[in-house]
């Protein structure tokens, strides 16, 4: 499938934006997680339909894969249009702790509320959403300390919501990862191509590799000429760069031609596992 026309949009989603808009009315907020890398492309343009009204929280995953730089000022982006965000990374556990303290801080107001009304102590519910592979299982399961989510590094593993305590008030409900019918933005797709979130196998992994590898070496070139020793002038459009990565690597077939499957796998296994350095692939000013 060209990257270009990229429309992922199983039957299921459907099934699970159903369920989110009918269980929203239960909610006191909604947390949505997203991937520090691409935090505009990594965001279901819906969840503002579905979630109108409702206090938010964006958890910035995977920041230790991303540019700290740019993670501050995607922070700060978030907070000006009035969500509470914490800087996390699920996989090891860092800055989780702030949590239950920010969704506290957050529905501060209800909670008085609450307790006005005689309800101290109510259990406060917030539905948790995210798009496939955005690391939502792992940050549930790090945040309540035990394994009740179901994490795996690929997209679509939860298929159904999941109630998960927290503590004795606060509870999360984990829901299956929904995209949306169409990208409007092709680059959304590719974006979401570039980090995991959909599977590989409906996609030309060449031309995927070799557009990120075209934009690492413009908005990286230190990075891209440690680990791959190449730089712009190695090629005049991506696959050339792809090919100089691959001879540089020494990943070679018959008659001296570059193994590309072999180099596209690597680069992109490489990128999405944190060995490459830390990358943001996209700025809040682009987003305006």
């Amino acid at each position: 499938m060209q990257l270009d026309s990229l429309s992922w949009f199983p039957g299921h989603m459907t099934k699970t934006k159903r369920m989110v808009v009918a269980e929203m009315g239960h909610m006191d907020a909604v947390c949505e997680i997203v991937d520090a890398r691409i935090p505009r492309s990594s965001r279901n343009p819906d969840v503002d339909e579905m979630a109108a009204g409702k206090p938010r929280l964006i958890v910035l995953n995977r920041v230790d894969q991303a540019d700290p730089a740019a993670t501050k000022r995607w922070a700060e982006h978030f907070r000006k249009k009035g969500y509470a965000v914490i800087e996390v990374d699920a996989k090891s556990g860092k800055g989780v702790q702030q949590f239950a303290p920010a969704v506290r801080n957050l529905l501060k107001d209800k909670i008085r509320a609450y307790e006005e009304k005689g309800q101290v102590g109510r259990v406060l519910r917030l539905m948790v959403l995210g798009i496939p592979n955005v690391g939502k299982s792992t940050f549930i399961n790090k945040v309540s300390g035990r394994k009740t989510a179901k994490a795996e590094d690929r997209p679509g593993v939860t298929r159904t919501k999941q109630w998960v305590p927290i503590d004795k008030t606060l509870e999360l409900m984990d829901t299956p990862g929904i995209l949306w019918p169409k990208f409007e933005d092709p680059a959304v797709g590719v974006k979401l191509a570039f980090t995991g979130a959909i599977r590989d196998d409906v996609l030309d992994r060449e031309e995927l590799a070799a557009r990120l590898l075209e934009y690492l070496v413009a908005h990286y070139p230190d990075a891209v000429q440690q680990r791959f020793k190449i730089t712009a002038a190695d090629g005049e459009n991506c696959f050339e760069l792809l090919e100089a990565a691959g001879r540089k690597r020494g990943f070679l077939i018959s008659r001296g031609e570059v193994d590309f499957e072999r180099i596209s796998r690597i680069l992109l296994d490489e990128f999405r596992g944190g060995k490459l350095g830390v990358f943001t692939l996209e700025m809040p000013e682009e987003t305006e």
